[in-house]
């Protein structure tokens, strides 16, 4: 029975979406279909510019796919209370104009049922289409914990247990089979060694199914027990079907769990125990790729080359620089695309700091905005092909750091690309400017040097230090908004860029490179910091922004090149120092840093003085009135290093 906070709980998320889309629609903010029904700003990257997928309050995975008659089909996890409240289930729903408006729910199953969650959707080429979720079918209320904060040793949410399951559509998804169908999961050493041994099984799966030589693969991560941060433990298995789509009667379908043996997809040697939430790829070869997610601060990934059976030794995941990948206790999802390459999501940040740290169970969990992305391409090894990853760019965004965003999704229709993920309360659909990608795509092939949005470009001819140039004109960051009665604040999402190569002789702190500071202290500058360095400063005269690049690459006697991008719409500052993202490595958790959203701009003298204070030399200065890409930094400076 609902109680009354949580109706009127409802109520005022609904009224208010529904105001806000009034007023979008009165000023006439809807102007570009193709963006957001909620269209507040021009950067498609921030989440409030994605359509809302609709919900009951709580929606988690709104997983996506097209119908054979044209229709976009998406399940959802959802319900009236939180995750894991009962009468938790799941439901589908359809869309006939790329997203813009959906057809009436469809609950696959009953809200006044057991818990049924986490469904993900498998087309077969005949055009049916099946859904597997868990389900909760013999309506266990409580299970026991097997370490703290479950001090009485009871755990009342009971969505992660039961039986895995699936049902089929023959009709695109406009209706559902009556019967659920039981998906027999073989037992692992995870299960036996359960508080139950096994007599009970825990699991639940985000991973997308996938299709391979007439097989049906499910992913599925087995769970351990339940204590600090939920899940104890965790490891990934694949259910294989040779036969499901051969046959009329799915429950005729023969199942076997993948890899061999008793042990599932875990964690490096010496690494956590939680390997959850695995995301596979086909590569063009027939290999199979994964990646999951640790509590080790890194990604995890693997390869098997013979449809599951076994697999590579799991490792960490590195950029093609050999960098290794951050990414805390969260999804991170690689989807393979209709032009053959790869698309990786994580969150850039993690390392030893969520590995070390006292209580990592809780705090893996956090910090899931923005979202980064990475570029794939296949490339030849002695084993078989493998995926090299790009360095990273941002994705998506919202304006308060602290909300979480996951659980995406891929559909590409039409040439265009679009993404789904939740917050948990608010699931959306987000077009992805194909440009961008495109960019990201070729980070690896030799990208071209960018001069577009350039407003100042500065080369040494010799002489002493200081020198003077005109100072290039600032972005501002917030304005007042002339469209509202009380001329709030407006946040422009403007940006810039300043690229510069130097020389230090020493890297004595203090040292100040490029300099546009009036006398009042407004402006930007760039310094070496305390702790040796490169630092950027931004003072508007009544608050100021700092950040500076990862500690140890800065030597003395070595020409560098660093891009340093201040972009307005995530509010985040980045370095790019010698053609390598800075991402804190060993040093810090984060690498690249935010500023406050109520800076309004960095505007300072008319004139910029280059080596104000400089044991060494700086030989060469652009601005750019727009946060670039790192990629296009990256590009930048191997176009520098070349001449």
């Amino acid at each position: 029975m609902l109680n009354f906070q949580t109706i009127q709980l409802t109520m005022k998320k609904t009224l208010f979406r529904f105001l806000n889309l009034s007023l979008l629609l009165l000023f006439g903010m809807l102007s570009n279909p193709l963006s957001a029904l909620f269209a507040q700003t021009d950067d498609w990257r921030n989440l409030q510019n994605g359509i809302i997928i609709p919900d009951k309050t709580y929606s988690d995975q709104p997983y996506i796919l097209k119908t054979d008659d044209g229709a976009w089909l998406c399940v959802m996890t959802t319900g009236l209370g939180h995750e894991g409240d009962q009468g938790q289930h799941i439901i589908s729903q359809r869309s006939l104009d790329s997203g813009k408006t959906w057809e009436k729910m469809v609950e696959i199953e009953p809200s006044d049922g057991p818990e049924a969650s986490y469904s993900v959707l498998l087309k077969a080429p005949s055009g049916r289409i099946f859904v597997f979720y868990n389900h909760n079918t013999d309506n266990v209320r409580e299970i026991k914990g097997d370490s703290p904060p479950y001090r009485d040793g009871i755990v009342r949410r009971v969505d992660s247990q039961g039986y895995f399951v699936f049902k089929y559509s023959d009709d695109h998804g406009k209706t559902w089979s009556k019967d659920r169908i039981t998906l027999p999961v073989r037992e692992f050493e995870i299960d036996r060694n359960n508080v139950y041994g096994g007599a009970i099984r825990f699991f639940w799966n985000v991973g997308k199914a996938f299709a391979h030589k007439g097989s049906a693969f499910v992913p599925l991560t087995k769970v351990g027990g339940f204590g600090e941060g939920f899940f104890t433990s965790n490891e990934g298995v694949l259910l294989q079907s040779e036969n499901l789509f051969a046959v009329e009667d799915p429950r005729d379908a023969v199942w076997r769990t993948l890899p061999d043996g008793d042990i599932g997809l875990r964690t490096p040697a010496g690494g956590g125990p939680i390997a959850a939430e695995h995301s596979y790829s086909v590569l063009s070869d027939g290999s199979f790729f994964v990646v999951y997610r640790s509590l080790d601060g890194h990604p995890v990934y693997s390869y098997s080359r013979d449809g599951g059976r076994t697999w590579d030794a799991p490792q960490y995941m590195a950029f093609a620089n050999g960098r290794l990948m951050k990414n805390p206790r969260a999804a991170n999802f690689a989807w393979k695309v209709e032009n053959g390459k790869y698309l990786y999501w994580f969150h850039n940040h993690g390392g030893r700091f969520i590995r070390e740290h006292p209580n990592p169970s809780a705090i893996g969990y956090n910090d899931r905005n923005p979202v980064w992305v990475s570029g794939g391409t296949e490339v030849d090894t002695e084993k078989g092909k493998v995926i090299r990853w790009s360095q990273p760019e941002v994705l998506l965004y919202d304006d308060d750091p602290m909300i979480r965003i996951s659980y995406p999704d891929l559909l590409e229709d039409g040439g265009n690309y679009y993404i789904t993920e939740t917050q948990k309360d608010i699931a959306r659909l987000h077009q992805i400017d194909p440009k961008f990608l495109d960019i990201l795509w070729g980070q690896l092939d030799n990208p071209s040097n960018t001069e577009q949005d350039q407003t100042l470009h500065w080369r040494y001819e010799g002489g002493g230090f200081p020198q003077v140039v005109p100072a290039p004109s600032m972005p501002t960051f917030r304005s007042r908004d002339p469209n509202t009665f009380d001329f709030r604040g407006l946040n422009v999402r403007s940006g810039f860029t300043v690229e510069l190569s130097f020389t230090l002789a020493s890297l004595e702190g203090g040292q100040v490179l490029l300099d546009t500071r009036d006398t009042s202290g407004k402006g930007w500058w760039i310094a070496i910091s305390e702790r040796g360095t490169l630092e950027i400063q931004l003072n508007d005269g009544q608050t100021r922004a700092v950040w500076d690049s990862d500690p140890g690459i800065l030597k003395t006697g070595k020409e560098h090149v660093a891009s340093i991008i201040v972009d307005g719409g995530p509010k985040i500052i980045s370095f790019v120092l010698d053609a390598v993202f800075n991402d804190g490595g060993d040093e810090r958790q984060f690498g690249w840093g935010r500023f406050s959203p109520y800076f309004k701009t960095p505007q300072g003298s008319s004139e910029l003085q280059i080596g104000t204070k400089l044991n060494g030399q700086v030989t060469h200065v652009r601005v750019f009135n727009r946060p670039l890409l790192v990629t296009e930094a990256i590009a930048n400076q191997q176009h520098l290093k070349k001449k």
